[in-house]
């Protein structure tokens, strides 16, 4: 049987071009990360805590496995309304919105802002920016429109970084590392590219039609885990889900190792530079857990950032191969446009 044409389906399925905006994931980061942000450094925050949403709150979950890699603070992840109860002033406020009017994140920016404190906001428009504009002390850091949140992810997360490494709060590379990672990327990007109907991505999404997902990271991978889930579940429209070893082999596994026949694929994601018993669990995994299919994504880097950026990026091929191939627009949304239009009608 003739293998389907992932030419043909992006014409005929990828109506707002997730494609291309994804093919562009490189050139997004190396032109956000190398932006001037005039930023001031400021040595005494008690520590970080990121708002944000779906797309635009993914780089949150990357930027707090960073700051648990290397960095200095610790960063906390918030997606809901208000903040929480031990929140002060003291605490510096990362909030992203690519629109700049997702209501959950504009509640906590309002919060923050009515207590004191100071918010460093990303977006594309919107409210964030005009109330970050009427806030002395708060900066407006914005990032080009016109796309989905989840396709913007390297505008939004090269900006949360460059945001990030100005105020010292996150440990800078050397500009000739950078280079080195970004032109690795750029080849893996091309090399993950379903267009020539070949490669890992498109054989791997070939070979999830059908299945409900699991995927399984270490804990350093996990928020890349969590995006490829999202990214499932958003452009793919499958259910996916994601968790991490050591946790999941204290629960979840035993829902794996039952031999008996299910509709559910494995999917784990590893690196090199694991704790020797994080890979031994991996590998127990692999030998023991009976799914089909079972694939393993080796995300390559020399640093932690890299192979993150590694698995974000391939994984985001993944999801839109399956998704033309079952025929779903990777940028459709209906159910999450609905929503919005319901809470709207009831404000």
């Amino acid at each position: 049987m003739t293998e389907p044409d992932f030419n043909d389906l992006l014409s005929r399925f990828d109506l707002r071009d997730m494609a291309g905006f994804t093919r562009k994931f490189v050139d997004d980061l190396r032109s956000s990360m190398s932006a001037t942000i005039d930023i001031g450094e400021d040595s005494d925050w008690s520590g970080v805590i990121c708002l944000g949403m779906g797309g635009s709150g993914a780089g949150g979950l990357f930027l707090r496995a960073l700051s648990d890699d290397s960095g200095g603070l610790p960063f906390v992840v918030w997606r809901d309304y208000g903040l929480p109860s031990w929140w002060g002033p003291d605490w510096l406020v990362i909030a992203t919105s690519y629109s700049g009017n997702t209501e959950e994140t504009l509640d906590g920016v309002r919060e923050a802002i009515s207590n004191g404190g100071t918010v460093v906001g990303i977006c594309s428009g919107g409210k964030l920016e005009d109330t970050l504009l009427e806030s002395e002390g708060s900066v407006c850091l914005n990032v080009p429109t016109g796309q989905m949140p989840r396709s913007a992810f390297g505008h939004i997360f090269g900006t949360q970084l460059s945001a990030c490494w100005s105020l010292g709060l996150l440990p800078e590379p050397r500009p000739e590392e950078i280079t080195g990672m970004l032109s690795r990327l750029s080849e893996v990007s091309a090399d993950a590219d379903i267009s020539d109907n070949s490669g890992m991505a498109a054989t791997l999404s070939r070979s999830l039609v059908g299945k409900e997902v699991g995927i399984v990271s270490p804990a350093c991978l996990g928020p890349a885990a969590y995006r490829f889930s999202c990214q499932l579940n958003e452009n793919s429209a499958i259910h996916a889900t994601s968790s991490d070893v050591p946790e999941m082999n204290h629960n979840e596994i035993v829902a794996w190792s039952i031999n008996e026949p299910t509709n559910r694929a494995l999917l784990l994601l590893s690196s090199d530079d694991l704790h020797p018993r994080t890979t031994a669990r991996i590998d127990w995994m692999i030998d023991e857990v009976e799914a089909s299919p079972t694939w393993v994504i080796d995300c390559d880097g020399e640093s932690l950032l890299e192979r993150l950026l590694y698995a974000a990026h391939v994984t985001d091929w993944i999801s839109i191969g399956l998704a033309v191939l079952t025929e779903e627009d990777p940028s459709d949304m209906h159910a999450i446009e609905s929503l919005k239009s319901h809470l709207a009608s009831i404000q």
